[in-house]
């Protein structure tokens, strides 16, 4: 997983293995070996690889591909999985969301929509104080 990850961010980053390696210090060659998964770094240089990446250390040590097969998103950006919309437009926001944002039973969210970039929630306080910035 460590070698997937790390190759999947550096390509996302427009870095090349000698340009990641010259930044951590390392030869292209241990590079190349750690995103082939012949071998891992010690932990000062795999903590050097997230750093550089912008992950955390245990999103490129842990994170492992779901169903969907997705790659690992950027810092900051999560896939949650698939919900239904039932018959009634309801649908369950998944537990890990609810935790990650704050999310308790009574918040109000705010629903917006995109045509072309699809819908998004938001909690009603934060868009209220973001309105609120603006207006003033």
């Amino acid at each position: 997983m460590f070698g997937e990850n790390m190759l999947h961010l550096r390509k996302m980053a427009g870095i090349t293995q000698e340009e990641l390696a010259e930044k951590i210090g390392v030869s292209r060659q241990a590079l190349s070996k750690w995103e082939n998964g012949e071998c891992t770094p010690d932990l000062e240089n795999a903590a050097n690889i997230a750093k550089v990446l912008d992950a955390s250390l245990d999103e490129l040590v842990n994170y492992e591909r779901s169903e969907s097969k997705l790659p690992m998103p950027p810092k900051g950006k999560h896939m949650f999985g698939l919900v239904q919309v039932s018959d009634k437009g309801q649908i369950v926001i998944p537990k890990r969301a609810r935790k990650i944002f704050d999310i308790s039973p009574g918040d109000k969210l705010i629903v917006l929509g995109d045509e072309e970039q699809g819908l998004a929630l938001l909690k009603e306080k934060s868009f209220m104080d973001f309105v609120r910035q603006v207006n003033s």
